[in-house]
């Protein structure tokens, strides 16, 4: 997925001028855009939004997984510290299907409650998955206003054993997928991503108009399999569906920004685009995206499955046409934007986000590292041009003969393993500027090994002496908190009745 993050700080570029900010996060590749190499040149406006603002060669997720990237982005934590992993499974990715009973916990700080005490107005347009139960509903978590779903548009479900998934509206369902919001499974047909762009529009137009700094979360799901795109993108992309459907995304983010010149306020306000886990290539060819040259895909922890494109716009203030190779992470754009409100982070727990802004504006490179973590296990680090993997899995032999595949055409000898292999002593060791496509591990005999494994391993020895994991939020999961009867189900005569409560441990196959 793809983020778009519009926010704004106050009194930050001249006194009484406010600076807004806005994420774009949505479900695409790294290879995906034509400004990070894509043959077929069909995200124009991205493109533009590159060439206008700075592009980021080296950003990563926080997780190979949708809804634990989300929570790292609001939160600036790791997923192993906000909770969303399970210990059901070693190394296993969980996310927060409709049985899911956890969320995201009460003691976790999110970015729009933060930017609250600086007077913003927060909006989220599109999936939440943050947990669905109405005590993780993102309006008790800072937002002002949603539009969108709390889960992803699976089904269509036959309202007995699986409800459909409502789209909120507010603090209310507005209706559910497949039903109030259709999706045409046979054609790929569904005008979501219209609506989702209409309710940016209007937002943004709302806010400049009462003079009022906002922080808008655009997080649209049009690219996640099902795929879909409105009728007048459908069959006009080279790469078929979800080729349309990333014209579409782009077509609407060119529109959003329009809209920010139009009003005058572009200058003002920062936008970040980026994703929240590399193409999913078991949806592949035909609802898989790219991830350039990288290796594997969402679900991994190799680079085609953590390293998303990344593009920030702040007219007037970032040069046009920057480059930066800074190792950055969807948990930067926490500190980014409470650095944009004048904000400090919290003080009483650890952070795993940086700002960005020195980077951004001066040119600056900050040394740290990126850890990348599968469930309760850190599975690789990368520090400046090196990764060591100290685990390596795409998934198992028994779903692999299933046809489930995160590497498909991709296999590296004892690199894509189908067990869990552990190198903890003899960590396989890549240059990912030779060598991107992590093919060829460096001898374990020569000094550039030794080196770069060394200061590799004191990072490891010091992240993991200070780290408190959180309480797992991911896994249990029971029938009965379903989607039965979300809030406003009454008014619309859309409430089912839920099954007994029967809390299991939730299975996660990979």
């Amino acid at each position: 997925g793809a983020v778009k993050v519009l926010c704004g700080p106050k009194n930050v570029v001249v006194e009484r001028t406010l600076t807004s900010s806005g994420v774009f996060l949505l479900q695409m590749g790294w290879g995906d855009l034509g400004a990070f190499g894509e043959p077929s040149k069909e995200t124009p406006n991205l493109d533009q939004m590159a060439a206008e603002g700075m592009l980021f060669l080296d950003f990563y997720t926080a997780s190979p997984l949708c809804s634990p990237s989300r929570a790292a982005l609001l939160t600036g934590r790791l997923p192993v510290r906000n909770g969303f992993y399970t210990t059901n499974g070693h190394a296993r990715n969980a996310y927060t299907p409709q049985d899911i009973v956890g969320g995201i916990p009460d003691s976790e700080l999110l970015l729009p409650e933060l930017l609250k005490k600086a007077g913003y107005t927060n909006k989220i347009i599109g999936k939440w998955h943050l947990g669905h139960r109405p005590q993780f509903h993102p309006l008790r978590h800072g937002f002002d206003e949603w539009f969108g779903s709390p889960n992803c548009h699976f089904g269509p479900y036959n309202s007995t054993e699986r409800p459909n998934i409502p789209v909120y509206r507010d603090w209310d369902m507005a209706g559910r997928y497949y039903e109030d919001f259709k999706i045409d499974l046979k054609t790929g047909e569904a005008n979501l991503t219209q609506l989702y762009l209409q309710e940016a529009l209007d937002f943004i137009s709302k806010q400049q108009a009462s003079q009022q700094p906002f922080f808008l979360y655009w997080a649209i799901d049009a690219t996640h399999a099902p795929v879909y795109a409105s009728k007048q993108f459908l069959g006009t992309s080279q790469r078929g569906l979800y080729g349309d459907a990333v014209r579409e995304i782009d077509d609407s983010v060119g529109k959003i920004l329009k809209h920010l010149q139009q009003l005058g306020i572009s200058e003002n306000t920062f936008v970040f685009f980026t994703s929240d886990n590399g193409a999913a290539l078991i949806s592949a060819p035909k609802q898989g995206g790219s991830n350039g040259p990288f290796l594997c895909g969402k679900q991994t922890t190799f680079e085609g499955g953590m390293r998303e494109p990344a593009i920030a716009w702040w007219p007037g203030h970032i040069p046009a046409g920057g480059v930066s190779h800074q190792l950055g992470s969807v948990m930067d754009l926490f500190s980014t934007s409470l650095s944009l409100a004048g904000l400090q982070p919290p003080s009483d727990r650890q952070i795993d986000g940086i700002d960005l802004l020195p980077v951004i504006l001066q040119g600056q490179l900050i040394d740290r590292p990126i850890f990348y973590y599968r469930g309760n296990e850190l599975m690789a680090v990368r520090a400046g041009l090196y990764k060591a993997h100290y685990w390596t899995w795409s998934n198992s032999w028994e779903e692999h003969g299933k046809g489930i595949d995160f590497c498909p055409g991709q296999s590296v000898a004892g690199v894509t393993t189908h067990t869990q292999e552990e190198h903890t002593y003899l960590p396989l060791l890549f240059h990912l500027g030779r060598d991107p496509g992590e093919k060829y591990p460096l001898s374990f005999a020569s000094e550039e090994y030794q080196q770069a494994v060394e200061h590799i391993s004191g990072l490891v020895q010091q992240h993991k002496a200070t780290l408190v994991p959180g309480q797992p939020q991911l896994n249990v999961c029971d029938q009965a908190v379903m989607n039965w009867a979300p809030p406003g189900c009454e008014k619309l005569g859309k409430c089912l009745k839920a099954p007994e409560s029967d809390p299991k441990k939730c299975s996660w196959p990979h």
